[in-house]
């Protein structure tokens, strides 16, 4: 990673500011740095931050250091300063006062003060890994980045943009289509939440490979395509909709029974006696399990410690299975031993004190699977 420090005026890195509405970008230092490139968050400073910007500049207080990622085509990208860039842009332009005055109320000694400021910009350029890895050191303070927006500053390109468009916009066709009839996926879209729950359920999990395979690609239409299928098939097979729903890795089980029949009617059914099984502590594992079978996704409710304090003096602390065994050792303290289901819980065995029996890790561990 190759990383450079550049002292630059305000006069110089402002010049030629603009704020597109129609973009969603930002753009300055005659039209060669991108401040807040259209993948990014459209978050703004509070009055109190922005003005504290303004006041260590007229005070000529440093400032912390800027970070500007060096881009292909030979332009910049701001990684670390946004805001700070962002505030001072806006008030030279005229866009807020600062205790009362206008930039252009100010005497030209004043404004020259301001203009002749130096910023302090360390210029970076290496491999996408470099700069992905550097990016997450430096993101260390103010207002922190989401692991996806991080890997959007990195992973810029055609296939980014239109991603964005279609998953990271307020009201975005991703959002929309996920909560039409329902909310089946948790998050923010501004906050590249959709989009990267999409990218983790297209790629089981490995964001960064397919944002690199896929950077210079004219559009995100597979990925899109991807989630719509995703969503249709949800609806298909769970028709009926509950607020649970909106937590479940679905691409996850997409991608593994897409192409298996399923019959809706008795998964349903399932669904809705598990929904009233009050050992069922999460109901949005419901889900896969019914699909799955494995009992991991439910989070059965544990017995509770006046339950296994009465098992285990109902047993006066002997392992059963031990005893059975013949073991050299059949009787445990209690912090040795573990409460399991005398009927599993699959089997229709309740959590409950009648149905509690101690045994010891190993066993109880053995018989469970776990």
């Amino acid at each position: 990673m190759k990383i450079d420090l550049h002292k630059i005026t305000i006069r110089k890195v402002i010049a030629g500011y603009k704020e597109s509405a129609k973009e969603g970008g930002v753009t300055a230092y005659e039209g060669k740095l991108n401040i807040r490139p259209k993948y990014q968050r459209e978050f703004v400073y509070k009055e109190k931050q922005r003005n504290a910007v303004i006041e260590t500049i007229k005070n000529s207080f440093p400032l912390n250091v800027m970070y500007w990622m060096i881009r292909d085509d030979g332009g910049y990208e701001v990684l670390d300063g946004q805001q700070r860039t962002i505030s001072v842009g806006q008030y030279v332009t005229g866009d807020f006062s600062f205790n009362d005055r206008f930039f252009h109320n100010l005497t030209k000694e004043e404004q020259d003060k301001i203009l002749d400021y130096e910023l302090m910009i360390y210029f970076c350029e290496g491999t996408d890994k470099e700069r992905l890895d550097w990016f997450r050191i430096i993101n260390i303070a103010g207002e922190k980045l989401t692991d996806q927006e991080i890997r959007n500053a990195v992973y810029t390109g055609p296939w980014l943009s239109d991603a964005k468009l279609k998953f990271s916009k307020t009201n975005c066709a991703a959002y929309l289509l996920a909560n039409d009839g329902g909310q089946l996926v948790s998050g923010s879209p501004i906050r590249q939440e959709y989009l990267e729950t999409a990218l983790s359920w297209i790629n089981e999990g490995k964001i960064e490979d397919y944002m690199a395979k896929h950077q210079h690609d004219k559009n995100a239409d597979g990925l899109w395509n991807y989630f719509q299928d995703v969503i249709a098939w949800v609806r298909k097979t769970f028709p009926n909709y509950r607020r649970e729903m909106n937590s479940v890795q679905w691409g996850e089980l997409y991608n593994e029974f897409k192409d298996k029949k399923h019959d809706s009617k008795k998964l349903e059914a399932k669904v809705k006696e598990l929904m009233q099984d009050e050992d069922v502590t999460k109901k949005s594992g419901i889900y896969p399990y019914v699909l799955t079978g494995q009992e991991k996704y439910l989070s059965i409710r544990a017995f509770t410690e006046k339950m296994k304090r009465e098992a285990y003096e109902r047993q006066n602390g002997i392992c059963l299975f031990c005893k059975k065994q013949k073991k050299g050792k059949i009787k445990w303290d209690i912090s040795e031993m573990e409460a399991d289901h005398i009927t599993p819980w699959h089997e229709g065995g309740k959590t409950i004190a009648d149905n509690c029996q101690m045994l010891c890790k190993e066993h109880n561990r053995t018989k469970s699977g776990k």
